[in-house]
């Protein structure tokens, strides 16, 4: 074996550990070949934001505290631990989805509507997922508030929420919206008016303009659409709110999304 010493052959027959063969994909792959990175990422994203949250970390701490509880209890009771722990899951899960309709970031003392709380509780999830959120302000100069002030990716929105009589028919008749035999182009007009009114002073706080679209989420009546835009408002089925949000044009950066967040919590102070 002249020219060849024992740590070229050595060397020569070694495994590479970047030259295995990586792991079989399904065929979808090929097609979507980052759908399994970008998934991954937004899944940890979405955990993050939520443990982030002030008291997260105890909120889900007693929660588990509960599940365990209950585990071992159902699975003494049953002399089965699957049934416990099934049951004990159940338990978490329920405590979960309760306390997030219970819990509201207005303040008790402004006794937020049931609409609002709808609303808010899908705004939780949008959060989670990037979007900025402010709910009661007040529009210096204006009449009215907003029930909820959102930027993010889509733009930056403005919502009323509105819970109507679900026995009378909502519709749209020559850009003129009753709910069954009453007007309703008023408070369409008002929600107009907060979100020019909200534009200008974003605008002139953070120094370049913006553009704040307008909307009315209503509770209760159906609908024969998920939104429908009428006098430079959108109307929404009110269950549909996040839906509804990805359907904005602007593409802002996360950047741009945290200075008009800032720049609205300053411009539109907490309603007195």
């Amino acid at each position: 074996m002249s020219g060849t010493n024992l740590s070229d052959v050595e060397s020569a027959t070694r495994v590479n550990p970047s030259s295995q063969r990586p792991e079989p994909e399904g065929p979808e792959s090929l097609f979507f070949p980052n759908q399994k990175k970008q998934k991954s990422i937004s899944t940890t994203r979405v955990l993050y934001s939520a443990l982030r949250e002030k008291g997260a970390a105890r909120k889900w701490a007693v929660r588990g505290a509960v599940a365990v509880v209950v585990g071992i209890a159902c699975g003494l009771i049953t002399s089965d631990w699957r049934i416990g722990a099934t049951l004990g899951i159940g338990a978490m899960v329920g405590i979960s989805l309760y306390q997030s309709r219970r819990e509201s970031e207005i303040p008790r003392w402004r006794k937020p509507s049931a609409a609002q709380r709808k609303t808010e509780v899908q705004l939780k999830v949008m959060k989670q997922l990037g979007y900025k959120v402010l709910h009661a302000r007040s529009v210096p100069g204006g009449n009215g508030q907003i029930d909820h002030f959102i930027v993010g990716r889509r733009g930056a929105f403005a919502i009323d929420s509105e819970s109507w009589d679900k026995r009378l028919p909502l519709r749209n008749k020559l850009e003129q919206l009753y709910h069954g035999r009453f007007n309703k182009n008023q408070r369409i007009d008002e929600a107009l008016e907060e979100a020019k009114r909200a534009e200008e002073l974003i605008s002139k706080e953070l120094g370049r303009e913006i553009k704040v679209r307008a909307s009315l989420a209503i509770y209760g009546p159906g609908m024969p659409w998920d939104s429908h835009r009428l006098r430079g408002v959108d109307i929404i089925s009110g269950t549909k709110v996040r839906k509804w949000l990805r359907t904005g044009r602007d593409r802002l950066t996360e950047q741009e999304i945290e200075d008009i967040y800032r720049a609205a919590e300053r411009a539109l102070p907490p309603r007195p």
